[in-house]
């Protein structure tokens, strides 16, 4: 049943205020991701612009907050997945594909994602409204490929790694419901160990082009990955999630396809046929269908 007390409410407004302005932000995050992809950077130069700029902005907050006491193989997981699973895989594959198959790939396929692992996991039950929502995803995607296949040749490679990117989020998005991990706790790990970890690595070992790029180019990559994309939408993500559960945030946010997709077309110049535009429209509406359930199952506690 839903929550009728005072603090629930509120809880559940800030659940999905949260939600919703994560979505203006994931969709900034695809469109400079793919930017800095037909830029000079190289995706490990992006990710690294990335943890530096989270690092650097969360490290004034420490004496604040505190250092995150996440450790063991929950800070193994969280990294895993929110700091480095997700975001690499993503910018190597905005180097292959196009904006409009990140939406659906990655942020349309996270629902399902979670749902399966909410199913395995935490217990949360499949209701026939989320299924009729995951069939209308399926659909949508199978229009998207058809229409933006041929356009985008080798594309499939980027497909598959946006595939990779949604389940590493889907899994951080599982773990922190069920091992209860702060908003907080969860996004200063991500800033603060990511970066020392991935650094150096990408220092000694990883293809760069970083010379090559402006100071604007480097100053703005480090603004918007590093203190927009992972201090504040991790921060109001994983926030929605403790809110509302994974399955409505990650229901909410699939609308970044259709937000996404649009944006790219004048501001990247990424064309949509009409198959595409129909199927983002079904994956957009389909996630519409599933966050509109009236009366979703509670998760396991």
């Amino acid at each position: 049943m839903e929550p009728t007390s005072p603090g629930a409410r509120r809880e559940r407004r800030i659940g999905y205020a949260c939600a919703f302005a994560v979505l203006f932000l994931w969709v900034g995050f695809l469109l400079t991701a793919r930017l800095s992809a037909k830029q000079a950077l190289t995706p490990w130069d992006t990710a690294a612009l990335r943890h530096m700029g989270a690092f650097l902005a969360a490290l004034p907050l420490v004496a604040w907050l505190g250092w995150p006491r996440l450790r063991g193989v929950r800070l193994l997981v969280v990294l895993g997945t929110a700091a480095f699973g997700f975001p690499l895989a993503a910018y190597v594959a905005l180097g292959f594909a196009p904006v409009a198959h990140a939406g659906v790939f990655m942020t349309g396929m996270l629902p399902f994602f979670t749902a399966a692992l909410g199913l395995w996991l935490l217990g949360e039950a499949w209701t026939r409204r989320r299924f009729a929502s995951l069939g209308i995803v399926a659909a949508g995607i199978l229009l998207l490929a058809i229409g933006t296949f041929g356009d985008h040749p080798g594309s499939w490679r980027g497909d598959l790694l946006f595939l990779g990117a949604s389940l590493s989020w889907a899994i951080y998005t599982t773990a922190i419901r069920r091992w209860r991990i702060s908003a907080v706790e969860g996004t200063m790990a991500v800033a603060l160990w990511a970066g020392p970890v991935y650094l150096p690595v990408w220092w000694l070992a990883l293809p760069s082009n970083l010379q090559a790029a402006s100071w604007g180019v480097i100053g703005f990559q480090m603004l918007f990955q590093g203190v927009f994309a992972v201090l504040v939408a991790g921060f109001l993500f994983t926030r929605a999630v403790t809110a509302i559960g994974p399955g409505r945030t990650t229901t909410i946010t699939s609308l970044v396809p259709g937000m996404a997709a649009l944006a790219a077309w004048p501001l990247l110049g990424e064309p949509l046929g009409v198959a595409a535009l129909a199927g983002v429209a079904l994956v957009t509406a389909g996630m519409v269908i599933g966050v509109l359930q009236p009366n979703p199952a509670s998760p396991a506690r």
